[in-house]
This record gives C-alpha cells, structure tokens and sequence, in this order.
C-alpha cells in the first residue's frame, strides 16, 4: 500500500505555489532511504517570477529605517524559537540528523545569529564626512545591493539558509533562496514563517535542482549571487555571474588540516578532534578530517582515535546515544565508500571503513593512517566520517602538508607552546585557525575561505558588509 507524500511549494511573492509547468521531484529521508515529500521542480517562469517579486519588494524594504528592519528580524527569530520543534522535525526529515543534536546545536545558534544581524542593521559604519578638496565635503553611504540570489546546502539546510538570508534582508535588499533538491522541507517551513513576518516580495523560496539554480545566477535581475557548495558549482556560479558582472558570495569546499603537536594533551586531542571530525558526519566543510601529527605520538594518537572512533554511533535520529546520523543521499554515500575503496596499498583503515546497515546511507566513523601527502584521501574533500592521520617530522614541514591541498576554509594547532601557536596561525594559510579547538563558531566572528574555499565572508560585520554597496557622495560648501 502506497502513502500519500507530503507536497512542498515555493514561495513567491507572498503565496505558495507548485512550479509553473506541475513538474515535481521526491524528497527522500536518508536516514530511511524512502521518499515523504514532493517538492517543485522549478524552471523558467518559477525564476521569473520570483525575481519580479523580489525587485517589486526591494525599493520600499530598502526605504525602510534600519530600526524597522531590525524589528522584522527579531520578530522571526522570536517566532523560529517558538516554532522550533516543527523545525527541528523538518530538518530531521531533511537531513536524518539526530533530533536531540538538532534541537541543541542548530536552533539555538541559528535564532543568535538571526538576532545578531538584526543589530548589525542599525551598525554601519563608515568614514566620517570630511574635506579632503578645498570647498567640497566628502561622505560614504553604504546602501544594499538588490536582489540576491542564494543556494543553500544539503548539509545545514537551516542554518546555512540564516547564514544567507539574515545578513541580506538586514542590509536591506530582498532574496530568493533556493534550498538544496535533496533538503527543501525546513526551508518551505521558514518561508511559511518569515512571509507571516515581512512584506510579500521580500522573502522568496525556489526549490528545484542545478538548473534551477543556474536560471536562477543567470537571471538579469539578481544583483548578487550567494553559494555555499562545492568547488565545481561555485566556479560553475563564477562563471555565469560574470557574463553581467553579478557580485558573487562563494562559500565551498575545505580540507582542514588539524596539526597535533608532541606537547599535546593527547586524550583531549583526541576527543576534541573525533568529535569536530565526525559531527554531522563529517559533512561540514570545517570539519577536523585531516590530521597531521607529530612523529613521536603518531602511534599514540592513532591508536586512541581508533578506540574512540569504534565507540561513536550512528543510527536513527530518535536513539539518544547516536553521534551522527546518515549521508544525506546515496550519492554521497557512493563518494564516500569510494574513497576507502580506492585507497592505496600503504594506508591502512584503522577503525570503520564500512558502511552500517542496509536501511538509509549510513557510515561508520573511520579512521585511515598511513598515507601520504599526494594521495587522493588527503588531497580531495570526503565529506563524511573519515578522519585521515599523516606524520610529520618538524613544524616546517606540518606548515608544507597543511596549506599542500587547494582548499583553505579552516584549520587548527593544538599544542601548549604559545609561540609556536602563534608562528602557525600566521603561516597557515586558511580563512580561520583554532588553537586547541576545532568548529566552534561564534555570531560575531567571520566565517570564510581563500583559494578554492571560496571568496566572501559569513557571519560577523564582514559578512553583513558583503550585503551592501559603496557609494561616494561629494557636495560643494559654495552653493
């Protein structure tokens, strides 16, 4: 007997609406590997659409005082408090992720930076007025751009969603976000509580795939494009803004080095590193997946990140004592067995390796030693559970293997020697460093890459700033 799937809608200009042309596509629940929703199949005239909307909404939303901004965003971060359980099941069905998790580490976060950017509205700052040419006063206005068209992740489907819109409508301007195809459900649920809270226009979801996304960057109207995704699509999305000269917000891939030095505390190395590498299952671009050690522990740290990687779970989003939950779709389940299939003779799997069950895409937590600095494991972001392990000989050549990959999101140095923290975070070339942490992030504080991590920051003034434009006003003191 066949049941009924649930029918998700964009949200444009106020209402909810199925894709112009009917066509849909199933979401599916990884953590069960069975379809519960339809979602738009979004093309042309949805994008159209939802364009004209948000141009109708940007001249009276960018009018509108800061203050009176600030208030909107502090009313939907008030409202996902109170609707946060509806969320949390969202995104569980979304993602698979265990709802406890879900419910302490993804809302609390989201509502503080929503709140955060409601402040950072009435904070912009500028140079002060001044005279820099006899008789002629100059100033700077900082304004909003436009319209902002935003890919959101399957990862983090709500959170990476705050990350983009919060910092947007702030500054003024007006969005149409496009969720990922395989995570839409927490997203249609955001629109149905922001669109009770802002103008119609304002706030807009478009769900759909790839192309969906491409007609979306290629769009005449947008005035910004925002990603967060992978090497491949960012560049994708590089090149088709830069056919009208778009700005672009890129957010992608990482491969964070985690260096661990023979002074470490090695137990609470340890369990500080399985439990930022292996959170989400491992599917965060920061996670703490690459680690170089010390020689003279190597053998040491191994053998205790096995044991603790045999003792974390995976399983079903309502078993309490799960650390993570599935792969978001088999897809990635596919990257991320390859990877361990196609390791070469000298690494050796020192715990997991395997994928768990035979019901939703799930992986157990593995650990991978061994190996070498051009090895395609080191090289290339798994995006699962897999913590890789090298050794090093000296702190020149942990600086070589740790900035040797074409990512630069995250890293982290873990050691007491102050100095040497410090020589590190200047040599190490990665949009943040940790020292004695890994993957706490903090409102105030931005997040964001170099190299093919991605240009742009999230989060913090800096991100807020990416959401506006420069404008020089001179005036004559003659007239």
């Amino acid at each position: 007997m066949s049941t009924e799937l649930r029918r998700l809608r964009n949200y444009i200009d106020g209402e909810f609406r199925d894709a112009a042309d009917g066509r849909t596509t199933e979401v599916v629940n990884p953590a069960t590997g069975e379809a519960y929703a339809t979602a738009p199949l979004s093309g042309q005239a949805d994008v159209d659409a939802a364009m004209a909307a948000a141009a109708a909404a940007f001249p009276a939303w960018r009018d509108l005082v800061p203050a009176e901004r600030q208030k909107a965003l502090l009313k939907i971060a008030d409202a996902f408090e109170e609707r946060a359980e509806e969320l949390i099941a969202a995104e569980v069905e979304n993602t698979g992720k265990p709802i406890g998790l879900t419910r302490s580490e993804e809302i609390p976060p989201m509502v503080d930076q929503i709140r955060f950017f409601a402040g950072a509205a009435r904070m912009l700052e500028g140079r002060g007025a001044g005279e820099y040419m006899e008789g002629l006063t100059s100033f700077v206005r900082r304004e909003p751009i436009g319209v902002c068209a935003q890919v959101a992740p399957w990862n983090y489907p709500m959170m990476m969603a705050v990350w983009k819109f919060a910092p947007a409508l702030a500054a003024g301007n007006t969005v149409v976000l496009k969720p990922s195809d395989t995570t839409p459900a927490s997203t249609a649920l955001m629109a149905d509580i922001i669109g009770s809270i802002v103008p119609k226009g304002v706030f807009n979801v478009v769900c759909g795939d790839r192309d969906t996304g491409r007609l979306m960057v290629e769009h005449e109207t947008p005035a910004m494009a925002s990603i967060t995704g992978s090497v491949r699509a960012g560049m994708s999305v590089a090149e088709s803004a830069s056919k009208d000269l778009k700005r672009v917000h890129l957010e992608l891939g990482g491969k964070a080095p985690v260096v661990v030095f023979e002074d470490t505390d090695i137990p609470k190395a340890v369990e500080g590193i399985s439990e930022a590498g292996y959170f989400n299952a491992g599917q965060d671009c920061t996670a703490a997946t690459r680690v170089l050690v010390h020689e003279s522990v190597h053998d040491e740290f191994v053998s205790a990140l096995a044991k603790a990687a045999s003792e974390i779970k995976t399983g079903q989003p309502d078993d309490e004592d799960v650390m993570y939950g599935p792969l978001n779709n088999p897809n990635q389940l596919k990257q991320v067995s390859g990877f361990i299939e196609r390791l070469p003779a000298h690494a050796k799997v020192e715990a997991g390796g395997h994928r768990v069950g035979d019901k939703g895409y799930f992986y157990a937590p593995t650990v991978v030693s061994g190996l070498k600095q051009d090895d395609e494991i080191i090289q290339r972001e798994v995006f699962g559970p897999v913590i890789t392990v090298q050794a090093f000989r000296d702190e020149d050549q942990a600086v070589e293997w740790a900035n040797g990959v074409e990512y630069a999101l995250a890293s982290s140095v873990w050691t007491k020697d102050h100095g040497r923290a410090m020589r590190m975070s200047k040599k190490l070339d990665f949009g943040c460093v940790w020292i004695n942490t890994h993957i706490p992030l903090v409102a105030e504080m931005p997040h964001g890459g170099f190299k093919k991590s991605g240009y742009g920051k999230d989060l913090s003034g800096y991100g807020f700033e990416d959401y506006t434009r420069i404008k020089h006003v001179m005036t004559s003191l003659d007239m």
